[in-house]
């Protein structure tokens, strides 16, 4: 089986991303776990889904228009949920919107 050591070699850019994101940091600050824990998996679902995205393409179960049109309107669909979870906030085609009166009391208790 190829695929455990290729997502295990995967894995390891967690660290980069988490020293980008965080700073340098040593294993057991819970901070820094929890990205590097986060970026895993992120890294993973990606190398899987686009896996099984060129599977299906390559039986046929779908076309690679049938793909896009389907990934957009997932997008469209989480896209409008999180404007409805973070209330001050929209994302646009140009970059994010903010509200700032309704997006004050949305980041009210956030850590500055």
């Amino acid at each position: 089986m190829k695929a455990p050591l290729a997502l295990n070699r995967l894995a390891k850019w967690r660290t980069v991303f988490a020293g980008w994101q965080l700073g340098t940091r040593a294993k057991g600050d819970p901070e820094c776990d929890a990205v590097r824990d986060q970026r895993e998996l992120l890294l993973l679902l990606r190398a899987e889904m686009n896996a099984l995205t060129t599977l299906c393409l390559e039986k046929r179960l779908f076309t690679a228009e049938d793909w896009d049109a389907a990934v957009a309107k997932e997008a469209d669909i989480l896209n409008e949920s999180l404007s409805q979870r973070f209330p001050g906030f929209r994302a646009t085609s140009v970059g994010l919107e903010m509200d700032s009166k309704v997006a004050a009391e949305t980041t009210k208790g956030w850590r500055m």
